[in-house]
């Protein structure tokens, strides 16, 4: 039996593997036993390898290998037997006889040299025989004569091997003189005896290099990688890598220990076998909230990253949507070896790197979404991008996202066609349009984990909804709960009624119209409830109403500091970044058991209630639409919590019959945007299909138009004008602005390219309505631009959609200008804001000179920011300019995703090189806007100005630091951080960290590789 084989020269030897333990010599008996040693009285037995202990096969280089058989050598029978017949064997060749005298150029053996025995001659392929382990090294080195050579080179003897070279025999000669004055003798051969000690000696004596065990273990490591390499390359031909829906056991275990889903619901079984699934066709799939799509796309792109080896994109509505979708997924990145990237805000690389050794994938918003898409075009890369998965696909018929989502898909579609595209919606009445849109297929089911129960209050009675019912409402009950007359007033809906009903065992949310409405209800229910609310989890409650207060540098909201002890709180866009995630991990955890928030928290991240309350159908002056109330009900009822969830909505006598049409009526059905906002989003995706080379004349624009939804939905939307037309007049608006330009082209027709300034619109993504004006200011900027304050910088970067939103206090105006350098006043007049027109209106006097309202509200927001650049403390700020703390974080965000945008603007133009050192560094401040040392922390994921100093406090002050942190060890070290969140956090500071180390890589291998297009000789 063959365990191993070696090789030496391009000659394989075969080893035999042998039992190591030492043989007893009075056990078995063999042919090299003395006689004198045999043991009569014992049967005869035949020692094989077979029989041997497989576990016991090797045997080490320093075993005494002849430990029982030195009885040979002292066995005198034996051996004078041997002899006997090698004598005889002599004497009948008489090989040692040779008449001719020896001459000097004669090659042969002779004189006192001895040879091997003639039974050599017998062997003539050494190559043929097995060796133990102690003489593989030695039988190489006779095997190849270059070898020798060596050792011969370096004045070692080769004369003293045990095993004869019979095919290379070298023969040594003679000194010359020896040779002359002697005469040839016969040759004399070493006897078999002593050539049998003297192998034995050599063997034992020749150590291998490298041990047997080190040999057994690489060839058995080596096939097995083989093996498993060749079954994960025809597992990825097939697309199918294991037994979990194609892919491994692996993914079901971490999505069981990363998510705690035991099992998948039949629906998404179902839909997960689909043919149209497992054939890459385009899906999309329709469920009411809370019925668990998120887990069936992330399964795909797990599909898609590991068996097809193909990038992934998610596009996700909201900023912190992706945010948490990439804390979540980091772990499952680290765990299975692709990329998460985050693009949102001024977050994102355009085009992302391209990666060699590992996929991607990238979470982004809507906007970012198209901004990738666009950069791949350009780079020739969008085949790299394999499945594109849409959250919220309704979000087509909102408005200006809408457009932008449809232009994205719209490439994707023409461009690629193998990409596969899927799209996640509550039910829509439309469907079927999106499905000739996208060219796809659809899944629909009403699959609820919770059960849903919708229930409408009317003043102290309490009926469900029954849409099939001629009636819709069909009494319940009546309030049990007692009001004092002073309660009554206070409370005419009753909402104490139906919280307590439920706190703080349970959990509720309360949907209210606006978000002054919202801290008035938190702040009115806390007045009467018990002071037994003030003890349910009280040391929680004063943890976060610390953190709280840490969050904004000592100072805290006194609605919050009024109602967290009974733990309520109100949720809407007037909290900061860090109070918000404070407010949601709180209720998440059971800390706070009632939010009053406004309806963007129904749109937003996931935070379930066993009881859900719509204060009034309305959400600010407009009546609900079906869709919205649809997804507020939505998030009653938790899964594995709640056997049932409850919906109430409160409504006044006036609002009955609207509120019976609105929950019996259809689904709204979903439009294209492209018209909105006069075309706006016509325009652009004309401008930069034109841009990117994806159309190259009117004909081929007017075909791409009738690939969008547009185009499906023409006889709904274009009442006036046929879409042709329009593509037609979109085309010729944008040669008046500037942005294209027509030219001859080969075949006689007009060939569309894009203008300096157009490139330059459509890669940074700038709105058509300011890329002229942003153009005038940033050649107006270079006249005199201030570089030893930011002020200019970020005024040039101060967006101008937010302009509108503001209306100046004249008098902190004027305190704050008058604060200002004199080089800054002097670039306030250039601008066309002197210091006279301020203190004219702050004084209430009328202005004769005209002054640029646009240009007066965005300096006065750029004070906002530079204020806040230099203090980096958001509630100071807030409260010097009498602005809410939201509004303040919302200027700041939006500046920091604008200031990308005329980054990218400005590249494109050779005239504006000096902008781009400025913006990066300016785009990197605005985004984070702290003290510099925590702006590594504030790179990973999810971690706010807060959890940054927290951490940095603690010892970890860079990203290196949090990627090699153990989690437990920061649970103890950073306050009030939960087991979960420290995963995550550890997850994407090494997620970010391989990111841009493999950023590096890539760079570096570039700059190796040899040029494709090197001159030859």
């Amino acid at each position: 039996m063959n365990a191993g084989s070696g090789s030496s020269g391009g000659i394989s030897v075969k080893r035999s593997s042998w039992s190591c333990k030492k043989r007893v010599r009075d056990g078995v008996r063999s042919n090299f036993t003395p006689a004198k040693k045999k043991l009569s009285n014992l049967p005869e037995k035949h020692c094989s390898p077979a029989e041997t202990n497989p576990e016991e096969k090797c045997c080490s280089d320093d075993e005494d290998l002849f430990d029982g058989y030195d009885s040979i050598i002292g066995d005198s029978s034996f051996l004078a037997k041997l002899e006997d017949v090698e004598q005889k064997a002599e004497e009948d060749q008489n090989v040692c006889f040779d008449p001719h005298p020896v001459k000097n150029s004669d090659k042969q053996c002779c004189g006192d040299e001895l040879t091997d025995s003639i039974f050599t001659e017998d062997f003539p392929d050494a190559s043929l025989r097995d060796f133990p382990s102690s003489q593989l090294e030695f039988q190489q080195d006779v095997l190849n004569p270059e070898r020798q050579d060596s050792s011969l080179r370096m004045g070692l003897s080769t004369e003293s091997t045990s095993t004869p070279d019979v095919k290379h025999c070298k023969p040594v000669s003679a000194p010359a003189e020896s040779v002359n004055n002697k005469k040839p003798g016969p040759r004399a051969r070493r006897s078999m005896t002593d050539q049998l000690k003297r192998a034995m000696l050599e063997n034992a004596a020749a150590s291998s290099r490298i041990s047997k065990t080190a040999l057994q273990k690489e060839a058995v490591m080596s096939e097995e990688i083989s093996v498993a390499m060749q079954t994960i390359e025809s597992a990825c031909k097939d697309g199918d890598l294991g037994p979990f829906f194609g892919l491994p056991s692996k993914v079901k275990d971490l999505i069981m220990r990363l998510k705690g889903i035991q099992d998948l619901y039949d629906w998404q079984k179902v839909c997960l076998d689909l043919d149209s699934v497992k054939q890459r066709k385009n899906l999309i799939y329709s469920l009411p909230t809370s019925g668990g799509k998120t887990l069936v796309a992330e399964i795909l792109i797990f599909k898609e990253l590991l068996c097809r080896r193909k990038d992934a994109l998610l596009i996700l509505p909201y900023v912190a949507l992706v945010q948490e979708k990439v804390r979540g997924l980091a772990s499952f990145g680290i765990e299975l070896d692709f990329m998460v990237e985050e693009y949102a805000g001024s977050k994102g690389r355009f085009p992302p790197v391209k990666r060699r050794s590992s996929n991607s994938l990238y979470i982004t918003t809507i906007e970012k979404g198209h901004s990738l898409v666009n950069s791949l075009i350009e780079a020739n890369r969008l085949d790299n991008i394999g499945l594109v998965v849409v959250d919220e696909l309704h979000m087509l018929g909102d408005g200006s996202r809408g457009a932008i989502l449809e232009m994205t898909l719209a490439k994707v579609l023409y461009i690629n066609k193998s990409t596969q595209i899927i799209g996640m919606s509550a039910t829509l009445g439309n469907i079927g349009d999106l499905q000739s849109f996208l060219r796809a297929e659809n899944y629909t089911n009403d699959f609820r984990p919770v059960e849903l129960k919708e229930y409408v209050k009317l003043r102290d009675s309490i009926y469900e909804v029954k849409p099939k019912e001629e009636e819709c409402f069909r009494f319940s009950r009546l309030l049990a709960f007692k009001y004092s007359s002073g309660m009554q007033k206070m409370d005419p809906d009753h909402i104490i009624a139906l919280v307590t009903e439920v706190i703080p065992k349970q959990s509720c949310l309360i949907f209210c119209a606006t978000k002054k409405n919202c801290e008035n209800v938190a702040g009115m229910i806390c007045k009467y409830l018990h002071t037994d609310f003030l003890m349910h989890r009280e040391g929680e409650k004063a943890t976060l109403l610390a953190e709280l207060r840490n969050s904004g540098n000592g100072s805290l909201c006194p609605v919050l500091q009024r109602t967290v002890p009974f733990g309520l709180a109100y949720h809407h866009s007037g909290l900061t970044s860090d109070e918000r995630k404070l407010v949601e991990e709180a209720y998440s955890s059971g800390v706070l058991c009632l939010l009053a928030c406004t309806s963007t928290l129904a749109a937003g991240i996931n935070l379930p209630a066993r009881r859900v309350i719509l204060r009034s159908p309305y959400v600010g002056i407009d009546f609900l639409k079906r869709s919205q109330y649809k997804q507020m009900v939505g998030r009653a009822g938790r899964a594995g919590i709640d056997s049932v969830g409850e919906s109430i909505l409160i409504l006044q006598d006036r609002d009955k019959d609207m509120v019976r049409k609105l929950v019996s009526a259809p689904m709204e059905k979903c439009y294209s945007n492209l018209l909105h906002d006069g075309s706006k989003g016509l325009l652009s995706l004309t401008l930069s299909l034109i841009g990117l080379n994806v159309t190259q004349s009117e004909e081929q624009v007017v075909d791409f138009m009738s690939r969008t939804l547009l185009s499906v939905q023409e006889t709904q939307t274009c009442q006036q004008k046929s879409l042709k037309e329009l593509t037609v007049e979109s085309i010729e608006i944008l040669k008046q602005k500037g942005l294209i330009e027509a030219s001859s082209g080969a075949a006689g027709g007009a060939s569309l390219q894009v203008t300096r300034i157009g490139r330059a619109t459509y890669k940074g993504s700038v709105d058509l309505s300011y890329c002229d004006v942003l153009y005038r200011d940033l050649s107006k900027g270079l006249e005199g631009l201030l570089l030893n304050s930011f002020l200019h910088l970020v005024y040039l970067v101060t967006p101008y959609d937010l302009v509108s939103q503001c209306k100046p206090d004249w008098m902190i105006y004027y305190t704050q200008f008058s604060k200002l350098s004199p080089a800054e006043q002097k670039m306030a007049a250039t601008l066309g804001v002197p210091e006279s027109f301020v203190a004219r209106k702050a004084a209430g006097q009328s202005v004769r000179k005209n002054v640029d309202n646009l240009v007066v509200n965005r300096l006065y927001l750029a004070l906002v920011l530079y204020s806040l650049l230099r203090e980096t403390d958001l509630w100071s700020v807030s409260d010097r300019f009498q602005m809410t703390r939201g509004f303040v974080q919302t200027l700041l965000s939006s500046s920091s995703a604008f200031c990308s945008c005329v980054l990218h603007f400005t590249e494109e133009l050779e005239e504006f090189w000096a902008y781009k050192a400025l913006l990066s560094e300016l785009t990197r401040r605005l985004t984070y806007c702290v003290q510099a040392e925590l702006i590594p922390l504030m790179e990973v994921s999810g971690v706010m100005e807060l959890r940054a100093k927290q951490l940095y406090s603690a010892g970890y002050k860079t990203l290196a630091h949090l990627a090699n942190a153990d989690p437990n060890v920061l649970v103890k070290k950073v306050e009030n951080l939960f087991k979960k969140q420290a995963n995550q956090i550890v997850a994407s500071a090494k997620m970010l960290l391989q990111e841009k180390a493999e950023a590096l890589q890539e760079e570096f291998d570039d700059l190796l590789m040899l040029p494709i297009d090197l001159p030859a000789e």
